[in-house]
């Protein structure tokens, strides 16, 4: 009796909350009590009427119960609809905007990703190695461009050769007959250090001309050696703190310091923009008359002569106060530039 009386207890408020259902359940167990009775118990005439009598009754609460449940379900229905289905389409397009705005942020980080910082010479020697390697461009700005005589330009044009591929290479340096800017260039290396750099030799003007001449008669020398070079030089009238070398696969940023550098490679928002610049600021620049190069030809080891009306037919005539020795020193640093940031390297980039 206790169990019985417990188990009431615990069906109870399930019965209250649940009348109907209830009583639909309690009716059809009955009836189906009543159904397989045998005929000397329930006549068959009764047990029919029971039958039809307690199926409306079930119908019927059947209907009440749907009845309730709607009535309970519109006031929800109704907040649905009119509170969070109707901010869906605000929110569905704001959360497009937050993707839209993740996926731009990780674009931007992976690009950020591949422009480091080069701490070592060993680093920046190696950058400009995989730079060379298999380039067909090459577009350099910055002072005199010593570096790029000494390695970059023989070991491109000696790789280039060894496959008869196409190069080309632009630079811009130093206009060595702007007398105020190759003062600038030499007083801001002085200015960094007044000690004799890779090359033995201290900055002065007189060498920052030296150097920008240099630079235009290896390019001369160079393009009439190798025909499928595509060479031009631009002189600017003002310096640039900053040396930049691209490649086709790599971007290479120095600057006085041998020790520091920055690198990016291709199809990164930071090398697609400096290679805009670089060649915006080559247009800007005064050109050198390269197609000229059939009409001045240079010995293996060009001579004085042949140096001299080099520069007259270009339009950038060597001062009047230079001599001999001075235009031997141009060839030297033209041909057999040294290093600034190793050994010595001769005219074929060994």
């Amino acid at each position: 009796m206790t169990r019985f009386m417990a188990a009431v207890k615990r069906v109870a408020p399930w019965a209250a909350q649940n009348a109907d259902g209830a009583i639909a359940l309690v009716l059809a167990i009955v009836i189906g009590v009543v159904g397989v009775l045998p005929d000397e118990v329930v006549p068959t005439a009764v047990q029919t009427q029971l039958v039809n009598a307690a199926t409306l009754v079930i119908m019927a609460l059947v209907a009440t119960a749907l009845l309730r449940d709607r009535a309970r379900q519109a006031p929800v229905e109704e907040t649905i609809t009119s509170g969070a289905l109707a901010e869906l389409p605000a929110r569905l397009a704001r959360l497009e905007e937050i993707e839209s705005l993740v996926g731009g942020t990780r674009k931007a980080l992976d690009a950020l990703q591949l422009v480091r910082v080069l701490a070592s010479k060993q680093e920046i020697a190696q950058a400009h190695a995989e730079a060379r390697s298999g380039t067909t461009r090459w577009s350099f700005k910055g002072g005199t461009g010593t570096y790029l005589r000494a390695v970059t330009l023989p070991e491109c044009v000696a790789a280039a050769r060894r496959v008869k591929r196409h190069l080309t290479v632009r630079v811009e340096v130093i206009d060595p007959s702007n007398a105020d800017v190759c003062e600038t260039y030499a007083h801001y290396r002085r200015s960094l250090s007044d000690v004799p750099d890779g090359t033995g030799e201290t900055w002065t003007t007189d060498r920052a001309r030296k150097e920008s001449y240099a630079t235009i008669l290896a390019a001369f020398w160079h393009r009439q050696r190798y025909g499928l070079l595509d060479i031009g030089v631009g002189l600017s009238s003002t310096m640039t703190t900053f040396r930049w070398d691209l490649s086709a696969t790599r971007l290479i940023m120095t600057v006085e310091d041998p020790n520091m550098a920055m690198t990016a490679l291709a199809d990164t928002f930071f090398y697609e923009n400096c290679d805009t610049e670089l060649r915006l600021s080559f247009e800007q620049a005064r050109q050198v008359p390269l197609e000229m190069y059939k009409k001045v030809p240079l010995s293996d080891e060009p001579t004085i002569e042949e140096v001299q009306d080099l520069f007259e037919r270009i339009g950038v005539p060597l001062p009047k106060a230079y001599d001999g020795r001075d235009v031997v020193d141009i060839a030297r640093k033209a041909l057999r530039a040294m290093d600034p940031y190793g050994e010595p390297r001769l005219r074929d980039g060994t």
